[in-house]
Order: structure tokens, then sequence, then C-alpha cells
């Protein structure tokens, strides 16, 4: 009992202590790791697979660009139609986005017959490439954000959408685009809450500064009040998931080569 006692207390401080040093994020993250010595502000295009994908995964990201003036669009692939309710989920990100700060007139959801979601649908990361190729070039893109190869959750989606950008930043060598991709974590870390920024910190000092960087949520609540904007989705175990997931709190974005 006296063990377990020192294991809850201890439990307790040291999540504390994670959610102040997120909390004071704006102190440590003065430096923009997004600006280089070729560019000022970038023009950032995040491509996620479905409607609440930006909520669940990318919120510390989004915010933290947001707060440097950085210059985002977002290009959702799907209206999330597994379910029959697309044109609900497209109007539930639009009014996510807003939440999140993002300028809605740069928000772009497809509905293309080969791009619909679920598990059996496998989309073609040449039609992707094309795609992010018309968006890379139709708004000056040159810092591109989305899933790795595992998607977080494994969803075949998420990696389609990796391997898309993978495609288009093969086939486009010239184009002065970066592309850095959300990094998947084990189960232990992915639900560890806010405890997981030690973790997301040490595996980005391991690289090299270039190729890895570790961002805060400057402001947790904003994951709560985005992802109730879903409110198809808004059930019981994603409430638990937002609370828990570390993604709701930090994002480690790698570099893709």
């Amino acid at each position: 009992m006296g063990l377990l006692l020192f294991f809850s207390i201890s439990l307790f401080i040291i999540w504390v202590a994670s959610l102040c040093k997120i909390y004071f994020a704006s102190s440590s993250q003065r430096n923009d790791v997004f600006v280089t010595d070729a560019f000022s502000k970038r023009t950032v295009l995040l491509i996620i697979a479905h409607p609440d994908d930006e909520s669940m995964f990318f919120t510390p990201t989004i915010s933290y660009l947001n707060a440097r003036g950085h210059n985002l669009y977002l290009l959702c692939l799907s209206v999330g139609n597994a379910d029959g309710m697309g044109n609900i989920r497209k109007d539930e990100l639009y009014r996510a986005c807003a939440v999140l700060k993002v300028n809605l007139q740069q928000v772009k959801v497809l509905d293309h017959p080969d791009l619909q979601d679920g598990f059996g649908q496998v989309w073609n990361h040449n039609l992707l490439a094309d795609i992010i190729e018309e968006e890379v070039s139709s708004h000056g893109i040159d810092l591109i954000i989305t899933f790795d190869s595992y998607g977080v959750s494994g969803h075949c989606n998420h990696r389609d959408v990796h391997y898309g950008v993978c495609k288009f930043m093969y086939d486009s060598p010239q184009r002065n685009v970066e592309a850095w991709e959300l990094v998947s974590i084990n189960k232990l870390r992915k639900y560890s809450g806010p405890l997981d920024i030690w973790s997301s910190k040490l595996c980005a000092m391991c690289y090299r500064r270039q190729m890895m960087h570790y961002i805060l949520n400057e402001d947790p609540k904003k994951s709560f009040l985005a992802m109730a904007q879903h409110s198809s989705q808004w059930v019981w175990f994603r409430k638990l998931f937002v609370q828990f997931s570390s993604y709701t709190y930090v994002n480690s974005l790698r570099k893709i080569k």
C-alpha cells in the first residue's frame, strides 16, 4: 500500500510538472524551428485523411504555426463518409478549424470517388501526388506536414497520405519544398498524456536539430474544444483519447528525406 501511494503521488507530481512545462511553452519555444536562412514565414500545407485528424493529432502543430504567423493551408483528402455522414463531418471540420484559427478560405475538403474513407479503401499514390502537386503549385507551398508511414493508428488512409506525399517529393525533386511527418509512437507513450513531452524531447535531442522537432501544445484546451466540434465523433472513447493522448500535448515532427 505504501509503495502504491508513493507511486501515485510521484505520478501526480510528474503529471503536474509536465502540464506546467506545456503551459509555459511559449517561453521555451521562442525560436521558430521552421524558419531558416532561406525563409522567413513559411507557406504550409497540412495534409490529413479525414475530418477530425486535425483535432486528434495535429493541434500542437497547428497552434504553433498560427502563433508564429506562418500561412497555413489545410487539405483533407476525404469527407469521412464511411458511415454515411460525409456532409456532416465536412461541416464539423470547418467548425473545428474555426476554433483552431485556421483561415476557412484556406481549408479544402475533397470528396473524390477514389478517395473514400474506410479501412478497406486503398488510395492511389499517383492520384494523391497529382492532387498535392496542384495544391503546392496553386498556393506556393514550401512546407508540407502529414502522417508518417504508420499514420499514428495504422489506418490505411493515413498511411496512403504519407506515401502520396513521398511520391510527390520523389517526382518533384526540383521544387524547393520540405516535407515533415508526424512521428507515430508506441502505445505506452501514446496514452501517457503530457508525460510524453519528456520522451519526445529526448528523442528530438537524439536526432540532428534539422531532422526532428518536438512541438508543445501551448493551449491544450483547444484540442478539446476543436474535437468537440466533431459532434458525430465525440463519443466517450474519443473524449478519453483526447484527454490521455500524447498528441494532445506534443507533436514530434521528423523531416522526410
